[in-house]
């Protein structure tokens, strides 16, 4: 979502006259989009602020640098933020680029129609659309709904737009994005849902592909799982997180599920789109979590075998109402035991799915290319570059470039026969033709 927002607020700059740098040393202007769903990352980006604040005193001056602050860091009260870092221009919570713009260009003209046809210029065959803003959930450990607000749908005809305009600009993949996709469209007078945007994007010139995240189980529907399984171009793939297995900590997390809910989606998941790989969230260590309540989510995980889990140990965050009214009661050596345990069973799972998958052919789309390496051996030929990118299930395949292939061919989609498999990614090599549809390619 921050990377959509990002390249949202750059295509309004670009309209306004300005022009991106390669590095920082060269700008008149630092955005910093902030994330805080863990410490970590707003840690990162206080130290990277630190550092611009250094550039910004050595150019004081005329050609002195501007920095603007946005995302999930900025909260409807910025007064501690502005006495922490005074040296911050703007603050500007996520979305709201109106702010950035106009303290830059204070007379710009950012009514009508600027916003609504402003589209990120794409930086390859693959593009982030968001769909819905903000979040309604508020689950217990999240600064999420108290940072980007209540759940926003676009309209169907704004969404489209957009895809179209990415797609004539060498797109084929586009995903559609909100913090709870499922619930996209419950705010809009008419009522879309998430199968109704599917079905009007779907034959969008030059589009192959549409994915979708985060689910989230309490909005998911079987209309929505029958669109994925009756449109071509919706790619069989659902990240569905389910934080942890026991409904005591479920209920402390204020989830607003059950497990025994959230298997049978998953089951009727694979009964309706039985070809679709299923991720997951996890949260290790949250407050009270015991071990026999850890064992349930390994248990889970062995029981349903999803292709990939994303485990995470909790963290406090300030403001949220775990931070409020929990006790961050499990050491941090035992959270990362448990997170460590999630990971070896995962990598476990993940390999005996991919194993599978072993000497069969999968449609890819070509997304990137590596730079040659180097081979050990004195004298050696370089290695040719690889090429990457990912099947319809979401799973990463690597391939040699052939011989004679002078461009990437980025956005073509092409198969490729598995030739080695590991827990996170696939190798192969082109087989048969190399094009599956020359005409919808990207020149890298």
């Amino acid at each position: 979502m921050n990377v959509a927002d990002s390249d949202k607020l750059a295509a309004g700059l670009a309209k306004l006259g300005w022009q991106e740098t390669a590095k920082p040393e060269d700008a008149d202007l630092a955005v910093v989009n902030t994330c805080v769903v863990r410490q970590k990352a707003e840690d990162r980006a206080a130290s990277y602020l630190g550092r611009l604040r250094r550039m910004k005193e050595e150019r004081n001056g005329e050609n002195g640098l501007q920095i603007a602050v946005m995302g999930c860091m900025v909260g409807p009260r910025t007064d501690d933020l502005r006495a922490r870092f005074p040296y911050v221009d703007v603050w500007a919570r996520p979305q709201s680029f109106d702010l950035i713009l106009r303290h830059l260009v204070p007379d710009s003209d950012l009514g009508g129609e600027f916003w609504p046809d402003t589209f990120p210029k794409p930086k390859g065959p693959t593009a982030f659309v968001p769909i819905i803003h903000g979040c309604n959930k508020f689950c217990t450990y999240c600064i999420v709904p108290y940072r980007r607000g209540r759940e926003r749908s676009r309209t169907i005809d704004d969404i489209a737009r957009e895809v179209a305009s990415h797609c004539a600009n060498g797109v084929r993949e586009v995903t559609l994005l909100g913090q709870t996709v499922e619930a996209y469209g419950k705010d809009l007078d008419d009522k879309p849902d998430l199968a109704d945007l599917f079905a009007a994007i779907h034959d969008t010139p030059g589009l192959r592909r549409i994915r979708f995240l985060t689910s989230y189980p309490r909005d998911m529907t079987e209309r929505i799982i029958r669109a994925v399984a009756d449109l071509p171009k919706v790619c069989e793939h659902f990240n569905i997180p389910v934080q942890a297995a026991d409904n005591d900590i479920l209920a402390r997390m204020r989830r607003g599920y059950t497990i025994e809910e959230y298997l049978e989606w998953v089951h009727r998941i694979r009964d309706i789109v039985p070809a679709a790989a299923i991720s997951t969230d996890v949260i290790v260590g949250f407050c009270g979590e015991t071990e026999a309540q850890f064992q349930r989510t390994l248990d889970l995980l062995q029981e349903l075998r999803f292709d990939k889990v994303h485990v995470a140990a909790y963290s406090p965050r300030p403001g949220t109402i775990a931070w409020r009214h929990l006790e961050d009661d499990v050491p941090q050596e035992e959270k990362m035991r448990r997170l460590h345990a999630i990971e070896a069973v995962q990598e476990r799972i993940a390999t005996e799915i991919n194993d599978a998958l072993l000497g069969t052919t999968q449609e890819v789309l070509i997304e990137g290319v590596s730079r040659s390496r180097t081979k050990k051996q004195v004298g050696a030929d370089r290695e040719p570059p690889v090429l990457s990118g990912r099947t319809r299930t979401n799973k990463l395949v690597h391939w040699p470039r052939p011989p004679g292939q002078t461009d990437a061919r980025l956005g073509e989609m092409i198969h490729v026969r598995i030739t080695r498999t590991s827990p996170w990614a696939l190798r192969g090599l082109p087989a048969g033709r190399h094009s599956v549809q020359a005409d919808a390619a990207v020149p890298a």
